[in-house]
């Protein structure tokens, strides 16, 4: 007999909730950047090369919608600031709108517009409607509008041909571009993906950079050791990671590569200034948190250490050699009060008085030292769990978003193994919020799935 949990299963990969993915979701990372493409290309600083002062503009507010698009799909971050934008558009519409634009004569304007939205398709409409540019696109990505049976021929699990099918049709064969792809990463450095892009996505942007690597091997020495991600931004992020901006061309990328020199030695004085503040507070690690952190290149987290930094200078305050060693505190310049994660590190503000922050962690020591073991405890119990219900449902994998806490990801497994899921063997899941099935075939369901 089937039980309700089984048959919601089953239902999956027919209906996946539709109108709830779109609902709580909107627009996924890669959908918001596929839809922001003629954004891109309008306002790229690559085709200001002969306008200077508008491509530093450009580059400038390009940098900060890219931190603005990163902090919406930050799990549990709701501090948002209205952000105000400015940037050179080439190939003018004269169009009337509700934004500030001035033309001139040099085939391009300029359009101002402010930020405030909480979710990316009302930013991506925002965007694409201040610049005067067509929002047609979009539209179609809601799959709301699609008829049920494209909605459901979308959803299905793509096909995995016979080596034969290829040689016979003399199509390409995705696994051997795969394959390629693989070659140039597992050759060159360690590669992540900052989303959940599909094997057409990847195999695409680890041929760009073979190609670079090819034509430039040079400039990609320094590289070897390092993690390169695929984001929305070029540079070198707060942990240490290389950025290659998706939407930039090779010359962009080179630039990045050849100031790599320039990146490590102002890693080494960020280095130095952490364990400058952690001599200050008596031992403390301070710590940057990728997923819970905005996003922040190292130029922007240096100035936030040393400003950080100064400000105890200036304090003096007093706190006993290695008395909280075994600590960890991450910095926050858009918090103003101190507190204590759940994971057992403090957040502290940077604008935090000296004194409110002595006593707050003198008193949530212990209870931090608690934090941190219970988090270590639960880490541990959520990887036997992940391997026991990967075995027991014969998965090829199971994995969870960012966002999935390990509290949340051991309920959802204890639960899962209650149940009798024959139709899981064989399959890629996600442990997300919401029902749905990614580009490559990965069903999703959410933690608190309800029988």
């Amino acid at each position: 007999m089937f039980t309700p949990f089984c048959h919601i299963l089953m239902l999956c990969l027919e209906k996946i909730l539709l109108q709830c993915i779109i609902q709580s979701r909107t627009l996924s990372g890669a959908d918001a950047i596929n839809a922001l493409r003629p954004f891109y290309f309008a306002v790229h600083p690559d085709f200001f090369g002969q306008h200077p002062k508008e491509r530093e503009v450009n580059e400038n507010s390009l940098k900060r919608l890219n931190g603005y698009l990163e902090n919406l799909q930050k799990p549990g971050f709701r501090s948002f600031k209205p952000t105000q934008l400015t940037f050179y558009v080439r190939e003018r519409e004269p169009n009337s709108s509700n934004v500030q634009e001035s033309f001139s004569t040099s085939g391009f304007r300029a359009v101002s517009f402010t930020l405030h939205t909480r979710d990316l398709l009302s930013t991506v409409l925002d965007i694409l409607n201040s610049c005067s540019l067509s929002t047609e696109h979009v539209q179609s990505l809601n799959v709301n509008s699609q008829p049920h049976k494209e909605a459901k021929s979308a959803l299905n699990r793509p096909i995995k041909w016979d080596k034969t099918y290829y040689s016979f049709t003399g199509f390409k064969d995705p696994e051997e571009d795969l394959e390629q792809a693989q070659r140039v990463e597992t050759t060159l450095t360690y590669v992540r993906w900052q989303r959940s892009w599909g094997i057409a996505h990847r195999c695409s942007q680890l041929h760009s950079l073979g190609r670079l690597v090819q034509q430039r091997p040079e400039v990609v020495k320094n590289v070897k050791g390092r993690t390169v991600v695929f984001t929305d931004r070029s540079g070198m992020s707060a942990a240490g990671h290389i950025m290659l901006g998706t939407m930039d061309v090779h010359h962009h990328w080179t630039k990045i590569f050849e100031r790599l020199p320039n990146y490590y030695k102002l890693q080494k004085r960020l280095l130095f200034l952490e364990d400058r503040i952690s001599q200050l507070l008596g031992g403390i690690q301070v710590i940057y948190i990728e997923e819970l952190q905005p996003l922040l290149t190292l130029e922007e987290y240096y100035e936030t250490l040393d400003s950080f930094c100064n400000k105890l200078l200036d304090s003096r305050l007093r706190f006993h050699p290695h008395s909280l060693r075994g600590l960890q505190m991450i910095l926050e310049s858009d918090r103003y009060t101190p507190s204590l994660h759940e994971f057992g590190h403090f957040t502290i503000p940077t604008v935090c008085d000296p004194a409110t922050l002595q006593w707050f962690i003198v008193a949530k020591a212990q209870e931090a030292r608690e934090n941190l073991k219970r988090k270590e405890e639960m880490m541990i119990t959520e990887k036997e769990l992940i391997g026991t219900s990967t075995e027991k449902f014969s998965l090829d994998r199971l994995y969870k978003e960012p966002s999935v806490s390990s509290a949340q990801m051991i309920d959802c497994c204890k639960r899962l193994l209650e149940e009798s899921l024959p139709y899981l063997q064989g399959m890629h899941l996600c442990i997300s919020h919401f029902y749905s099935v990614l580009q490559d075939g990965d069903l999703c369901i959410p933690w608190n799935w309800k029988s």
